[in-house]
């Protein structure tokens, strides 16, 4: 199975596509049931209010997507009733939207889950304004919509009582498909004709989504009362194949080489390329284990590539009395095998019948989640201009106000409420990512209507039609949260054979949509760029900040255990969950900051090197504390612990000097420990042990020295406690 197939596969077991199927048969059912008696505006008004619930069934718990889906069936209800009477009125209208624009769009401080319950708030909102009812009508389309909202939970909750542990298996699918890709590009680093500059940005870009692919089986894993509580060996399995997931990417993030160094000395002695083969090779394997585990399929016998490895060893043997020195190969070997080993554990376990009892996980895993509390202390706490939640939210107010007064005195069309959900669904808190939602909005909606143009006008049969229908139907609810592109191209002809088999001529639908796009698309663009505009270079030094303390604490792990102390395996695993989340972030923000205006970036070379010095750091020190945690600890002399206090004291420096204020509470130096100074002086057998600890305060001292380059403290500091 190429890689090709193997991505279709996933894709088609993944619960994107699960989830697009069943809100497809949600929307499209009360329909087209409801045609049949002659009923059809009935029927849609079901499939409005399923329509909004499905915007708030995110991958989650159980527990938390029915909260969720109940929440957006009340607001839902709420918002049917207060637009249906305001909009009598052009003024009652206009307000409703500003001021409720505002409310919700301050959902984001809330996280995701809640941020959809007010997407879904707005959407009801807008798509009633084209809805002119009494009152005895608005009444019966807000039961409608009730009822359409909870005939979507219900099919929600019933596929998850019918299926309880698929939801955890598609998303740990997910995460180790993601892990599969950055072994994948690891791979690249012993090719000689990528440049390392493009490999490390793949290589970061990567771990934002192997991060993102972690958090979500850990919401569904961790803090889900069902799966936690289950003895079964199906969530046993789950959870300790997660584990060691998370501990195979460790040991791939670890296996850190001087890539340069490696490349100029054995660019041509032919043992590189063998190398990447290998790498590739196990990164394809652990993809299948993925796709297995997504699917619930039995998958293929493991591969043996101990073979491989033992002739490889032999070639590196081999190079010793040309090239010399073979240490850095010797390195990579030492990795590659760890990383092999570990995949056949994975392998082992999901072969056996049941979970080794040996293997039971004891881990509080309540720690690794974070709980977001909803309260109205957080909402007031961010009415302040220095909150990007609140910016945000005026942008969409403004926005939304202004769009709707375009729609009253422009001569428009019978759909001018597609400007406000154009807007709606492009603004978003972060400049860089309304600009991408722009592109692809304008872009996509122009392919969609060529396509579904195409279509109504050489495919007159309407069954052939209506299978066309369901088919773009399903594809952009898959891509709904995966790829808006895509789901954009599958709206538009959507939309045009539904208004056909209204009545309605689909070459003047389509061309108003366009036209409402890109008023739309102005809009929110011209609100992103120029009120209270959210620049990342702005906000980035926050997330260096945060990137510091984390490996602050890394090091002072590391320093535990070279000083003899035991480190405990929950205190390493939470360092090094927050070590990843902090450089997923930090790669996010940086990712987002070259996608904005060339003159409103500010140290985009420094903080790239800022972003590439800090991974190079976070691996290194994982080596060495993967060691640790194998080998019995053991006190080293106070000359072996100097290089990583004096790198720690170098990288709490560096934090001060990205803001004049003192480092945050927990990035604390640690004083030297009295258990090492009376430790017999370093070995012969400690000096290469040593060579890694000098590189360490050697790669801090280069982190220091890229932030003395910069001007720092002139970047205000803004308050966003959800990220943008």
């Amino acid at each position: 199975m190429n890689r090709r197939i193997r991505e279709i596969a996933y894709f088609l077991s993944s619960q994107n596509f699960s989830n697009g199927f069943r809100t497809t048969l949600s929307i499209l059912l009360p329909s087209l049931v409801f045609d049949q008696f002659g009923q059809l505006d009935t029927g849609m008004a079901i499939s409005l209010g399923a329509l909004a619930v499905s915007l708030s069934d995110a991958p989650g718990p159980v527990q938390h997507r029915r909260n969720a889906m109940l929440a957006t069936v009340v607001v839902s209800v709420g918002m049917t009733l207060l637009t249906g009477v305001a909009r009598l009125h052009p003024i009652s209208m206009t307000l409703e939207i500003g001021l409720l624009g505002f409310f919700f769009s301050m959902f984001v401080i809330y996280g995701n889950r809640a941020t959809s319950v007010g997407t879904a708030a707005l959407l009801t909102m807008i798509l009633m304004l084209d809805r002119p009812l009494d009152l005895m009508g608005i009444l019966r389309e807000s039961g409608l919509i009730a009822a359409g909202g909870l005939w979507y939970t219900a099919i929600g909750l019933l596929s998850s009582r019918l299926r309880p542990y698929q939801a955890a298996r598609q998303a740990l699918g997910q995460c180790i498909h993601a892990v599969a890709t950055f072994m994948a590009i690891k791979a690249d680093f012993y090719d000689i004709s990528t440049p390392l500059d493009d490999d490390y940005r793949r290589l970061v870009a990567q771990q934002v989504v192997v991060s993102e692919q972690q958090d979500a089986v850990r919401e569904i894993l961790f803090k889900s009362r069902q799966l936690m509580a289950e003895s079964d060996n199906t969530s046993r399995l789950l959870v300790l194949t997660f584990t060691d997931v998370v501990d195979l990417y460790d040991q791939i993030l670890a296996m850190y080489l001087d890539y340069a160094d490696m490349l100029e000395r054995f660019g041509q002695a032919g043992v590189l390329p063998r190398f990447a083969a290998l790498i590739r090779k196990l990164s394809i394997e652990l993809d299948y284990i993925g796709l297995s585990i997504q699917a619930s399929v039995i998958r293929r016998p493991p591969i043996d590539i101990s073979k491989q490895l033992d002739d490889l060893w032999q070639h590196i043997e081999a190079l010793s009395p040309e090239y010399g020195s073979t240490l850095v190969l010797r390195k990579a070997m030492v990795g590659l095998r760890a990383i092999s080993q570990r995949l056949s554990i994975i392998q082992n376990n999901i072969s056996q019948p049941s979970v080794p009892t040996d293997r039971a996980d004891t881990l509080e895993y309540g720690r690794f989640v974070s709980h977001q509390v909803i309260d109205w202390s957080s909402f007031r706490n961010n009415l302040t201009r220095e909150s990007s939640a609140f910016r945000h939210s005026v942008r969409v107010a403004v926005s939304l106000v202004v769009g709707y007064l375009l729609t009253l005195v422009l001569p428009y069309g019978d759909y001018s409420y597609w400007v406000l959900l154009t807007v709606l669904v492009i603004l978003k808190p972060a400049f860089s990512l309304t600009k991408q939602r722009n592109i692809e909005r304008i872009t996509g909606t122009l392919a969609g209507a060529i396509i579904g143009v195409l279509i109504l006008m050489f495919v007159p049969d309407k069954a052939a039609q209506f299978a066309f229908l369901v088919l773009f139907m399903l594809g952009t609810y898959s891509f709904l949260r995966f790829n808006y592109l895509v789901m954009v191209v599958c709206v538009t002809p959507f939309l045009l054979i539904v208004f056909s088999f209204l009545g309605t001529g689909y070459l003047d639908v389509a061309g108003e949509r366009f036209l409402d796009t890109l008023l739309g698309g102005l809009l929110a663009f011209g609100a992103s760029y120029l009120l209270f505009p959210n620049w990342e270079s702005n906000q980035i030094v926050n997330t260096m900040r945060e990137m510091l303390s984390a490996n602050i604490r890394y090091m002072n792990l590391l320093l535990d255990g070279l000083s003899g102390k035991s480190v405990p395996v929950v205190d390493y695993k939470l360092v090094r969950k927050e070590v990843y989340v902090a450089s997923a972030n930090l790669a996010a923000a940086f990712q987002r900051m070259t996608s904005e205006p060339k003159r409103k970036q500010r140290n985009e070379t420094l903080i790239y090197e800022f972003v590439v010095l800090n991974h190079i750091l976070s691996a290194n020190i994982a080596t060495l504390i993967t060691g640790l945690l194998t080998d019995r600890p053991r006190p080293y002399s106070a000359e072996v612990l100097k290089p990583i206090k004096r790198a720690t004291a170098t990288l709490i420096d560096s934090q001060k000097r990205l803001l004049e204020t003192q480092p945050l509470e927990s990035a604390t130096a640690r004083p030297a420990p009295t258990d090492t100074i009376d430790t017999p002086e370093p070995t012969s057998a400690d000096l290469l042990f040593m060579e890694h600890l000098q590189f360490i305060q050697q790669v801090s001292g280069d982190i220091g020295k890229v932030l003395s380059k910069g001007n720092w403290v002139d970047h205000p500091v803004t308050k966003n406690p959800d990220g943008p």
